[in-house]
């Protein structure tokens, strides 16, 4: 069986564990990048069916992250994860480009909806 693959993008090891083994319940295979240069390098050579990417990394935002995912594969959904609260502008990117927004701290059924959303529809 070819099961759904995630990539979780987040500058937290500890985080990106979490969400992995989060996403391992769900039965849902994951890869980790710690920020968007790498993300996008995984993204250009092998098949995701979901991105979960946190908002603050230092490296490249998750803002930025996202706006260039919509751009190269627009059809892929992208969820952003953060405990911040948002600029007036990033907020109005956000409600345009990211399929789905989770607020830290986040619990398993915020995962589980947004798996729902996507996947089980």
């Amino acid at each position: 069986m070819n099961k759904n693959r995630v990539l979780i993008v987040d500058d937290n090891p500890n985080m990106s564990a979490l969400l992995s083994d989060m996403l391992d319940v769900f039965d849902f295979d994951s890869a980790q990048a710690t920020g968007g240069s790498r993300a996008l390098e995984l993204l250009a050579g092998e098949k995701f069916s979901m991105v979960i990417t946190d908002l603050r990394m230092p490296e490249m935002s998750g803002s930025q992250l996202l706006q260039t995912i919509k751009d190269k594969y627009p059809q892929l959904p992208v969820v952003v994860i953060s405990g911040y609260s948002l600029a007036a502008e990033e907020d109005s990117l956000l409600s345009e480009l990211a399929d789905e927004f989770i607020n830290k701290p986040f619990r398993m059924d915020d995962i589980e909806r947004v798996l729902q959303k996507f996947f089980r529809a």
